[in-house]
């Protein structure tokens, strides 16, 4: 799988990294200081103008938005400048995503190899470990009504249907087939999506088994049936049901998704009614997110009156 690599010093020509900050604290910069000693690393910020982000590395690409403009839109900017700077491959990362040497060398890496064989890969991403969820999560194929878990083991990377952002390497050639992130969306399913259009325009998306990234999904997890379910702020479940009915419509979303999202749905609605201690908030802006999904009210969110 390895042979023929490029160097530590040519791979670093050909690979950059977008972050996207949102009030990042001391500990995001630092990291975003050592990414850019490691690759070309654009730091797109979505922090509002009041929040003054000090202490970025002359190195880094710092590219402020004043505003949050969301995620889909902070990582087609930071690629967007790595194509003008011709890179081949862009990581894309949370603010508070720590990579590894092996996965910023190893990743851009097997995505070159590959493609030199003449595969047509838009995307690898590494498996992810969450210790609050039990550790290494698997990765995941649709099936109707349910998702078919595939174990993050072995030595091959493994087709899958999606991946989530932070720590996938994206091969930059593939860009203007593709299309970018959708704007639209904002933050929930972004990935999904792109990787959802990716495939359905003939491309692989893989997961790597052998490459690990801590990562955290979602907010602080919640016992449910004696198992830790990721939560996540009643905001974040606004777009993940307005995004997820916008989706529905969408002709090249599999129906495996579309019927399993539909059976997730009502039973996300009474986790949110039974187990948050601000329940009603979560459940109203799930209602919310239902509404301005029918209604196709997409972009950031924002009250009814004011739009």
């Amino acid at each position: 799988m390895h042979e023929g690599a490029l160097t530590a010093g040519q791979q670093e020509a050909h690979s950059g990294s977008v972050v996207v900050f949102y009030f990042p604290d001391d500990a995001c910069v630092e990291r975003a200081n050592l990414l850019a000693r490691k690759t070309r690393c654009v730091v797109v910020d979505n922090t509002p103008d009041q929040y003054v982000v000090a202490g970025l590395d002359s190195a880094v690409c710092y590219l402020p938005n004043g505003k949050n403009v969301g995620v889909a839109t902070a990582l087609n900017q930071g690629v967007e400048r790595l194509r003008e700077e011709a890179y081949a491959t862009a990581l894309l990362f949370d603010q508070d995503s720590s990579p590894s040497d092996t996965l910023i060398r190893e990743l851009p890496q097997l995505l070159g190899e590959l493609q030199r064989r003449g595969e047509r890969v838009a995307i690898v991403a590494p498996a992810y470990d969450d210790p609050r969820l039990g550790g290494v999560a698997d990765f995941v194929r649709f099936r109707p009504f349910v998702l078919k878990r595939i174990p993050a083991t072995g030595e091959e990377p493994i087709d899958v249907d999606f991946v989530i952002t932070s720590g996938s390497c994206i091969a930059l050639d593939c860009w203007p087939s593709v299309g970018p992130m959708d704007d639209a969306l904002f933050i929930d399913f972004v990935d999904l999506e792109w990787c959802i259009r990716a495939k359905h325009k003939g491309y692989r998306v893989l997961g790597v088994p052998w490459i690990t990234m801590e990562h955290e999904l979602g907010g602080e997890p919640v016992r449910l049936l004696g198992r830790p379910y990721p939560m996540h702020s009643p905001l974040r479940h606004y777009y993940l049901f307005r995004n997820a009915i916008e989706l529905f419509r969408r002709a090249y979303v599999p129906l495996a998704w579309k019927l399993t999202e539909l059976c997730k749905l009502p039973v996300r609605l009474v986790i949110y009614l039974c187990i948050p201690t601000d329940r009603m908030k979560h459940f109203g802006m799930a209602l919310k997110g239902i509404q301005d999904g029918v209604l196709r009210r997409l972009g950031p969110y924002s009250d009814a009156g004011s739009r």
